[in-house]
């Protein structure tokens, strides 16, 4: 009988090597501090808001192998079978105007779809303001950013080897799109060391999008912007329009038969194309 613990127990799913992770994310990086990967949890960003709270440096990455209370924007379920996805969060703590950190889970969805995109070939959109989807519209991922005493904890949720059946109608995973395996690691890896580039840049240029290129590649990815999109907002109303733009807070720019509105991503409780 094989080991459930063992990292080959599931050769579909192995499990992640931390000692590699950390040796090969932090050897070089000027951000990332600690890399820690916990077989279970409920939720990471929970845990890693308390970490931060008791003072946790900016670079402090958690990983799980199995989130059982994992949460969406707006307190969403988040929920994938251990072993099948990447769930990662990271303690940010950026030296930028307040009102720009609205772009961070902005430019972790940039930092996505280009780390899918060169590790595993998949090409992907960014949906405003959290989501990565597949070409064919079906959800890849989600980020939440949420603040903590002196920074940001972004998560990340990214089903991986997840199969048809365990998936929602709306969701899809890597190995769907690819039908092959895909290795979680090089996956995790290439996620990090995107994030680092693109937000060293944008520090670099004190949270501005435009200086820091971001707002630009922002835009090649995204979805959302030039598309009819319907907002449904948190008391049940709808807005619909053309979405123009993506401000200097990161606020979706709205153009309505009413006049332009701009939405901030705790405005809104979801978006959809019209």
């Amino acid at each position: 009988m094989s080991d459930p613990t063992s990292r080959w127990s599931d050769l579909e799913r192995p499990a992640l090597d931390a000692a590699a992770l950390q040796s090969a994310l932090t050897r070089d990086s000027a951000l990332w501090r600690s890399v820690e990967v916990v077989e279970e949890i409920g939720s990471t960003n929970a845990a890693l808001a308390a970490a931060a709270a008791d003072g946790a440096p900016e670079g402090t990455v958690l990983v799980a192998e199995h989130q059982v209370t994992g949460r969406g924007r707006l307190d969403r379920v988040w929920t994938s079978p251990p072993r099948a996805g990447v769930t990662v969060s990271f303690l940010l703590r950026p030296d930028v105007p307040a009102a720009r950190r609205g772009w961070l889970p902005l430019l972790t969805g940039v930092a996505l779809a280009e780390s899918v995109r060169d590790v595993t070939g998949v090409l992907s959109t960014v949906k405003w303001p959290n989501d990565l989807l597949a070409r064919d519209g079906r959800k890849l991922a989600g980020i939440l950013a949420e603040a903590v005493p002196g920074g940001v904890v972004v998560g990340v949720g990214l089903n991986v080897s997840t199969s048809a059946a365990e998936l929602p109608e709306t969701g899809t995973s890597l190995s769907v799109v690819t039908g092959s395996t895909v290795d979680r690691g090089p996956v995790l890896l290439g996620l990090l060391r995107a994030v680092e580039r693109r937000y060293r840049g944008w520090v670099e240029a004190l949270g501005d999008p435009v200086v820091s290129g971001l707002a630009r590649d922002y835009l090649a990815w995204s979805s959302t912007v030039g598309s009819t999109v319907e907002v449904t907002m948190p008391d049940g109303s709808a807005l619909t329009g053309t979405a123009r733009a993506v401000d200097w807070d990161g606020r979706l720019v709205l153009d309505t038969p009413e006049g332009t509105v701009e939405l901030a991503s705790g405005d809104v409780r979801h978006v959809r194309r019209a």
